[in-house]
């Protein structure tokens, strides 16, 4: 790694005056001569590059000119996504001149390593926060509780100090107000040439909802959306990125083109989730809320990823909107990225089964499987409860900063026991339930590769431990590889759903974090296991080549 030394030294140096004033600075990160040097290296070709393309011939000369304008105004989300992710992205990148590490800095949004517990990848960088740029740097658990401020655990409010050094809760929409006007003004104008009138809608409530901080009209109006060609996810989303409460929403943007034929074909299993809720291996109690039975299933090519779903490991799915209620009341959409999930299988998991999977179960890897496997897990978001039964709120009030890495561990597990059910039922009649449970265990192999720092990750790591304990598969020595004992996972896979679904109800938050301190970890064998994966040049991940020049318009 090469830095320019003039520019470093100006770095530190305003690094020294933020850090030592109490203004409302943008969090730009801390470097400080004590840090001890880091060991970890430079590893962009980790990610395979990807160009994210789709059938342009299918569109239609206005959907042509929408995607450019839709583009624009999801790169406004990824300056925002740096911003709330590390802090001055510019700062950082001048101070290096090795192109390498250029590029690593900006597939992680940052100089923390996203696929290795965001240990630093630069000398003299310090730990990344937990609460990332969303609070002071300076700002301890203990001063955040004492702070009365009835907006300070709002997904849409930044933390900062006042000059007196007291804090202060300030709305996105104010304290980020140029950049999301800018981005308003481009959904506008996309608004303004859409002809899909359930689209033009939508992009104009979802301008607004940028300016004034309120998104759940847009989010319904989003919902309402089902005869769109082209669609955008824009705005402050996601809270993977606040390590420290989970309160804090982070900027992303998807750009995506409507598979319908795919779409078409998913849209029966959306109706049967009740029927399936009512079925969960749990006390009733813990499943008495009813999922809302017009939640859509959909398949997209996706063309422009930008901010937190871009960073380090790419989103193949999506579940939305968050908001427990506008959930209860209209369902939600899972919107399954087929472009990038079939990058990934043909560059990761077809390898990675190759190498990890015995031999005579390596037929059941297959990309409908895999397909499968991906989608119930968004659709099993909508299972089980979101408020506790025991009046401590909600399970992401009351879980916290674990609630998210719980959350995506019941998808998981949940997205299983539908695949399970639906075949029982007869609803699934290609492939064999065999092929999900090797696939399901080649997906476990495939993504603890993105470490046990992110919620996705944690519930990797807990899925295979519990799995492993349970002897729902096991490991021939002598080949190295891993095999399933369907009978066994199908059992643990039960025992799992009943342990989390009860964890939530009960917004155990100290159960939560014994469960996950005990098996949310990567431990020696496993670590040998995935030495192995990087040894034989196996991608972790992908990025991606992307952009209207990519795209041919």
């Amino acid at each position: 790694m090469k830095i320019n030394t003039l520019n470093y030294l100006l770095f530190l140096l305003i690094n020294l005056m933020i850090s030592c004033s109490g203004s409302q600075n943008k969090g730009q990160e801390e470097i400080t001569e004590n840090t001890k040097e880091s060991e970890d290296v430079v590893r962009p070709e980790i990610y395979a590059p990807v160009a994210l393309k789709t059938d342009i011939s299918k569109l239609s000369e206005n959907e042509k000119k929408l995607i450019p304008l839709l583009i624009e105004a999801a790169k406004i989300m990824d300056e925002l996504f740096w911003k709330q992710a590390y802090g001055d992205k510019e700062a950082l990148l001048s101070a290096i001149t090795d192109t390498r590490t250029k590029k690593f800095i900006e597939i992680n949004y940052g100089p923390w390593d996203r696929l290795k517990d965001n240990r630093p990848f630069i000398e003299g960088v310090g730990e990344k926060p937990k609460g990332a740029n969303f609070y002071p740097r300076d700002m301890s658990e203990e001063e955040f509780q004492n702070f009365e401020n009835k907006s300070k655990t709002s997904l849409y409010t930044i933390v900062r100090r006042t000059e007196d050094g007291s804090l202060s809760s300030i709305p996105y929409n104010d304290f980020y107000s140029e950049e999301l006007g800018k981005a308003a003004d481009l959904l506008k104008q996309a608004a303004e040439i859409a002809e899909n009138a359930e689209l033009k809608k939508y992009l104009n409530l979802r301008a607004e909802a940028l300016l004034s901080n309120e998104y759940d009209e847009s989010d319904i109006a989003w919902m309402e959306m089902k005869t769109n060609g082209i669609d955008v996810i824009i705005g402050p989303i996601e809270n993977y990125e606040d390590q420290l409460f989970g309160y804090k929403a982070a900027f992303e943007a998807y750009v995506l083109v409507k598979d319908k034929e795919w779409s078409e074909r998913l849209e029966k299993y959306a109706a049967l989730l009740p029927e399936l809720q009512k079925g969960l291996p749990v006390e009733d109690i813990y499943k008495q809320e009813t999922p809302g039975s017009n939640a859509q299933l959909n398949a997209y090519d996706v063309v422009f990823y930008a901010g937190d779903c871009n960073a380090g490991s790419k989103t193949i799915a999506v579940n939305l909107p968050n908001d427990e209620e506008i959930q209860l009341k209209m369902g939600t959409r899972r919107s399954q990225l087929k472009n990038a999930m079939k990058a990934k299988f043909d560059k990761i998991m077809i390898p990675v089964s190759n190498l990890l999977i015995d031999e005579t179960q390596r037929k059941h890897i297959t990309f409908e499987a895999f397909f499968g496997n991906t989608m119930f897990h968004e659709v099993a978001h909508g299972l089980g409860i979101k408020h506790t039964i025991n009046e401590k709120g909600t399970v992401r009030e009351a879980l916290k900063e674990q609630a998210s890495a719980l959350e995506e561990g019941k998808a998981d597990i949940l997205g299983l026991y539908m695949v399970t059910q639906l075949f029982e039922k007869g609803e699934i009649q290609e492939g064999e339930i065999m092929d999900n449970y090797v696939t399901f265990l080649a997906g476990i192999l495939r993504s603890v590769r993105f470490g046990a720092s992110s919620a996705h990750g944690k519930a990797n790591m807990l899925r295979f431990n519990y799995f492993l304990e349970k002897g729902a598969f096991s490991k021939d020595e002598t080949s190295g590889t891993y095999k399933v004992d369907f009978e066994k996972m199908q059992l643990a896979m039960n025992e799992l759903s009943a342990l989390i679904l009860k964890l939530q109800g009960d917004g155990d938050y100290e159960g939560v974090k014994s469960l996950m301190k005990e098996k949310g970890l990567i431990f020696a064998d496993l670590q040998e296991d995935l030495d192995k994966l990087a040894e034989a040049g196996i991608p972790v991940d992908i990025v991606f080549e992307q952009g209207i020049d990519v795209l041919g318009l």
